[in-house]
């Protein structure tokens, strides 16, 4: 790789990215009427020629958070923004030999360069990061699905892994600093960042996989995800990835589209889902929105109505986005961080209040938006459909095929062989799914068999099309490998598990089994049908009882327009180990979903 040596003005260049507007019909552009940046007396750091992200802060919210937790007195200390600077003069001084990794300074390690969207694994792989995208409605091309494994490249077959998320997104693993500043330019050069892909930032848009390509479609959610994107990590003002508007927000904030019943963006686990639902006298299409949705390791929430509706347009998606944002951002809690989501915010006002002071909100930005009351969902009957296998598309002669990814884990051979899939029959695209696995749309019918033959989707690959319903549809958070957090390993236990349980038993339906290793629940496990999440156990060696890795079992979560959090754990310190847990699930498998012996 090269070394980069940049100045402020440098950087700006180098982080050039032409908006997606540039790529959205007029139709759907935001007007912009109000104010760009706040003041003219806006703090701009000599650093990233921007506003700070704490100059945005009313001096309340500021003094709070010099009063606040570790991580807001960090940001106090020295602008999370900052990190868009400071990647590369780190990257350049490791190249050059004048520092290693164990000389950047700590809150920076630890806190700060998160906002470039890398987070240091400093008890797993000390010295090497995880680096987050931004992939908006989770849909990218074999380019840069190429780029990602490129970028893992030099770092081996165990440690150079790229793993497709819960949130339709890319983590690249292993990633050093001093190769962070080209990893950064060349996802800029493709369309794609990192930056504000962390901490305490809005995080990945997540849409309807179907978008466009769907039969059943209320909304085509892409163009809304994409402006969405562009709110919260595009400056304006600069023309650059990094909004330092949105720079110093008290915690992560979620949001989900949903673009049909189905619900396949999970709208009831996001700080705020978009649900598409008709207006019941006009007609025109919109959103009802439901806000507070989140797991934690001091709670979990299903989200709870607003009462809110507005139109399924640009406009009046990003205006109100940026209202609950804006409210956010001010107004939460700075001291204690588990209760800095915005469901605790939206509890302390009380929801009718709340959505008032968003209504406000809106309205002072002089928009035109107009936020209606909830609006009436469709009661009949609904069955959520398929994603994995091959559903026809509306287009004629085309389909949309899914790929099983196992637990979302890629290789860098099999990243580049769903590059090759499809350049060779989806014109270059890929999507992701929140269940972690990749759709190939617009697929000629006629090339389907051929598909269906491909090497690299039959015999002992990973990758399949035609997947069994148990080990289609198992979801893992990164586990024990990469995460100091996890109490055990997930991605290859929840592989293998599902298989095993593919081999032993019959099911009538996709049964969803989901894994975490610990209580922060990244992998889902209340919304699951069977979640397992990492914890204590003890089991008998030697004639004595002695600890050893286990799991808290969790029975009965749904998604979709019934959607449903499992709280309670069905079963707990379940032992790990493959001869105690099988039985266990077998026997959960055949009293609550009906499977039988094969």
């Amino acid at each position: 790789m090269i070394s980069i040596k940049m100045t402020s003005k440098m950087l700006l260049a180098s982080l050039l990215l032409g908006s997606t507007q540039a790529f959205v019909p007029a139709a759907f552009r935001l007007s912009r009427t109000t104010p760009l940046y706040s003041t003219v007396e806006d703090e701009v750091s000599a650093r990233t020629g921007k506003p700070t992200g704490t100059s945005f802060l009313p001096e309340e919210t500021v003094e709070r958070a010099k009063k606040g937790n570790p991580t807001e007195k960090a940001k106090i200390a020295k602008d999370p923004s900052s990190a868009w600077v400071d990647i590369y003069e780190y990257a350049r001084k490791i190249r050059e030999g004048e520092m290693t990794w164990e000389e950047v300074e700590k809150a920076d390690l630890d806190t700060r360069l998160k906002y470039v969207g890398m987070l240091h694994r400093n008890k797993r792989t000390p010295g090497q990061f995880m680096m987050r995208m931004k992939v908006p409605n989770g849909i990218v091309n074999s380019d840069q699905m190429r780029f990602f494994s490129k970028c893992v490249e030099p770092y081996g077959d165990e440690m150079g892994v790229i793993d497709i998320t819960t949130r339709q997104n890319i983590q690249l693993r292993g990633v050093k600093i001093e190769d962070a500043a080209d990893i950064i330019d060349g996802l800029h050069a493709r369309n794609l960042t990192s930056i504000q892909s962390a901490l305490d930032s809005v995080r990945n848009m997540v849409g309807s996989p179907l978008a466009g390509i769907d039969d059943q479609e209320l909304v085509d959610t892409r163009e809304i995800c994409n402006a969405l994107n562009d709110l919260v990590s595009f400056d304006p003002v600069t023309e650059t990835r990094g909004n330092p508007q949105w720079a110093n927000l008290p915690r992560k904030f979620n949001i989900a589209v949903s673009g049909s019943r189905d619900d396949y963006a999970h709208t009831h686990i996001n700080d705020i889902g978009l649900q598409p639902c008709p207006h019941a006298e006009t007609g025109e299409m919109g959103f009802n929105v439901v806000l507070g949705g989140y797991m934690s390791i001091k709670r979990v929430a299903h989200s709870v109505e607003s009462n809110m509706w507005v139109k399924a347009d640009r406009n009046s998606v990003v205006t109100l986005a940026e209202a609950i944002l804006r409210i956010f951002r001010d107004e939460s809690e700075r001291k204690d961080r588990q209760k800095a989501r915005l469901m605790w915010l939206v509890e302390k006002y009380g929801v009718e209040e709340f959505r008032e002071a968003v209504v406000k909100e809106v309205e002072s930005y002089d928009r035109g938006v107009k936020i209606e009351a909830h609006q009436p969902a469709p009661t009949d009957t609904f069955e959520r459909r398929e994603l994995l296998g091959v559903h026809k598309q509306p287009q004629e002669g085309k389909v949309r095929v899914g790929v099983l990814v196992p637990t979302g884990r890629l290789s860098k051979k099999e990243c580049n062989e769903i590059a090759d899939l499809a350049d060779k029959y989806s014109e270059g695209e890929v999507r992701f799914t929140v269940e972690q696995n990749v759709i190939l749309p617009n697929v000629d019918e006629d090339k389907v068999d051929e598909l269906l033959a491909e090497p690299c989707v039959n015999g002992d690959s990973r990758l399949k099309i035609n997947a069994g319903f148990i080990e289609g549809n198992v979801v893992s958070c990164t586990g024990a490998q990469f995460c100091g957090l996890a109490l055990i390993e997930t991605k290859l236990n929840a592989e293998n598990i599902g298989k095993k349980l593919e081999e032993l038993v019959s099911v009538d339906r996709p049964i969803r089994i989901h894994w975490t290793g610990c209580p922060n629940s990244c992998g889902q496990v209340q919304v699951a049908d069977i979640g397992l999440m990492g914890g204590p156990a003890r089991k008998e060696i030697d004639g004595k009882m002695k600890a050893v890795p286990g799991v808290k079992i969790f029975v009965g979560g749904k998604i979709g327009e019934e959607s449903h959090l499992a709280l309670e754990p069905y079963k707990s310190g379940v032992p790990l180990a493959e001869e105690e847990l099988l039985p266990v699930l077998v026997e959960i498998l055949k009293k609550e979903f009906g499977a039988t012996d094969k």
